[in-house]
């Protein structure tokens, strides 16, 4: 991973205290909230419902254990002893005290980590597969393009106040597992007619009020012009885009106002002025950043060890390795994805104790290395077969170890009306009702895959729309409703799920979800994942099943 130089740490720390200083004239009055309120967002930290909550950075998803160990540290010393793991790879804590926050910020540092553009109308953390580098289907590593990415964008002076808030994802495998589509730019690699590997752009994606698919601008963009067509795209829609209505401030909305074509044009005529400029990629720049991401020390091993393979005649162990581990580009190891969806447990919490477990497990059964994923889980990338019974049951020990990978109780959620004041309901109690609902690991694995995403408002934190299942909870006349979405998707073909009726109390959430789940057994085709029975049959049949009054 990629390790700061001394450029790098001497911004890091001069940001830190230049913040320390707008806290502390902030709470002398030398500062009102509307002077404080853009400084501390473009240092992660919001104020919620309940305490300031602190968003820091974890650059497109990776983690060293010595990281892991110091947020585990800030949960004990500053915070209520956990944190939460986003869909943007990032981490939050939920209840620091305002003052305290500039030295939580100093201790990141010493450990080359910051809450720098978290928040605000800027770039955002550019996120990617929580596979990259170790994925059996890579086309390229695309971590050293993240990391070029993170440090071309952090405070870039000219897109430093656009219109909206501003994310990028970088998929680098023939399966994008980065949701490219459902941002302001996806870049996916791909290979053209000559074999030569570069960046198929889509530009205007997004969830929020307004969910929309990104398009394709660029079928095929050359790896040395990514900056600067990057830099022209946001050059367009930070003079095009609309500052008089935030709702309407995304450039998905700038792009679907213009149509794609208008828009692609644009930022062709605007490239022409910054192609083969000074930010145009050499081999040698990608090379020194690819050289952050080169493999470990990894060993020559066989695949299936009997260590491994004699081990899976116990059935609960054979059912975590088909669900919780993935394949490795390389013969005798595995990547392990720690579950933080325990049921009983808000979905991607993760307390100080588990993060020191997984810091010790990442140093003894991989490379000191850890992914966080936008599913909100954890990944050990780099274990080998032979040590995957000790992982299995040290997860089972601190309590990783679910066997819920991609099955409905794998909720992505975001923190919902318990901790956020943008939601309308909460999302935490509900999403543990619907895993005790379906706690029945034998029903879960025929079930199959089922992705199911909630969020607490319209902003879309929990990414419902493009949940197999998705659920939103919405105010009405003050009471805590929630709407339910099938059809959505991610990946390769992601689409965006539709309303199937009028909202549910919450109470009956659990009990619409058995009833879909009934129907969806009854109608189901040999092999047939649920989304492929959703579009088979439509939406139809679900809503007549779910809203049938009952006899």
């Amino acid at each position: 991973m990629y390790k700061y130089d001394e450029v790098d740490f001497r911004l890091v720390r001069e940001r830190v205290e230049q913040f320390r200083s707008q806290t502390q004239r902030y709470l002398a009055g030398e500062l009102s909230e509307e002077e404080f309120r853009p400084l501390r967002l473009m240092n992660g930290l919001y104020i919620q419902r309940h305490a300031p909550m602190l968003r820091v950075a974890i650059p497109y998803g990776h983690l060293s254990s010595l990281q892991m160990r110091k947020l585990a540290h800030i949960a004990r010393t500053y915070d209520r002893d956990y944190a939460h793991f986003t869909t943007r790879q990032n981490i939050q804590f939920n209840w620091p005290e305002l003052a305290r926050v500039p030295d939580i910020l100093a201790e990141l540092a010493d450990v080359e980590m910051h809450a720098i553009q978290t928040s605000g109308n800027c770039v955002r953390n550019t996120t990617t597969d929580a596979f990259a580098g170790v994925a059996a289907d890579e086309l390229i590593d695309g971590r050293a393009y993240c990391e070029i990415i993170r440090q071309w964008s952090t405070l870039h002076p000219e897109f430093a106040y656009l219109p909206r808030k501003f994310k990028i994802a970088v998929s680098g495998s023939a399966d994008d597992r980065a949701a490219t589509q459902v941002h302001d730019i996806g870049l996916h690699v791909v290979r053209n007619e000559a074999g030569e590997v570069g960046f198929r752009v889509l530009v205007g994606g997004g969830l929020g009020r307004t969910p929309i698919v990104g398009k394709v601008v660029r079928e095929f963009l050359p790896p040395q012009h990514l900056l600067t067509y990057l830099d022209a795209v946001l050059r367009v829609y930070n003079r095009y885009g609309r500052r008089d209505n935030k709702y309407k401030a995304r450039i998905k909305i700038l792009v679907q106002a213009m149509t794609v074509e208008a828009f692609a044009a644009k930022v062709e005529d605007e490239w022409l002025n910054l192609k083969d400029g000074p930010s145009t990629l050499t081999e040698a720049d990608v090379a020194y950043y690819a050289g952050f991401f080169t493999d470990p020390a990894y060993e020559s091993l066989a695949a299936n060890p009997a260590a491994f393979t004699d081990k899976l005649a116990e059935p609960a162990f054979a059912r975590w390795v088909e669900r919780n581990t993935r394949a490795h580009k390389r013969a005798g190891y595995r990547s392990v994805v720690l579950s933080l969806k325990k049921t009983g447990v808000p979905p991607g919490d993760i307390s100080a104790d588990q993060m020191d477990a997984v810091a010790d497990m990442a140093d003894r059964f991989g490379f000191g290395e850890i992914r966080s994923a936008h599913e909100q889980n954890l990944i050990l990338p780099d274990v080998q077969e032979s040590d995957l019974y000790e992982v299995w049951q040290l997860a089972r020990q601190h309590g990783f170890a679910t066997p819920n990978i991609g099955l409905l109780t794998d909720i992505i959620c975001c923190p919902g009306g318990d901790f956020c004041d943008l939601a309308n309901a909460r999302s935490i109690p509900v999403a543990e009702a619907i895993q005790r609902k379906f706690d029945d690991l034998d029903y879960l694995f025929d079930l199959g895959d089922i992705d199911c995403n909630f969020s607490g408002c319209m902003n879309a934190c929990g990414h419902h729309h493009i949940g197999n299942i998705g659920i939103l909870g919405v105010d009405k006349n003050g009471q805590e409703w929630y709407q339910i979405t099938l059809g959505g998707s991610q990946g390769n073909y992601t689409a965006i799920g539709k309303v199937i009726g009028p909202s549910f109390a919450q109470a009956d959430v659990p009990a619409a979800f058995e009833k879909i789940m009934t129907l969806f057994v009854e109608q189901r085709q040999e092999g047939e994942r649920f989304i492929e029975t959703v579009r088979r049959i439509g939406l139809d049949p679900f809503k007549e099943r779910v809203y049938a009054k009952s006899h």
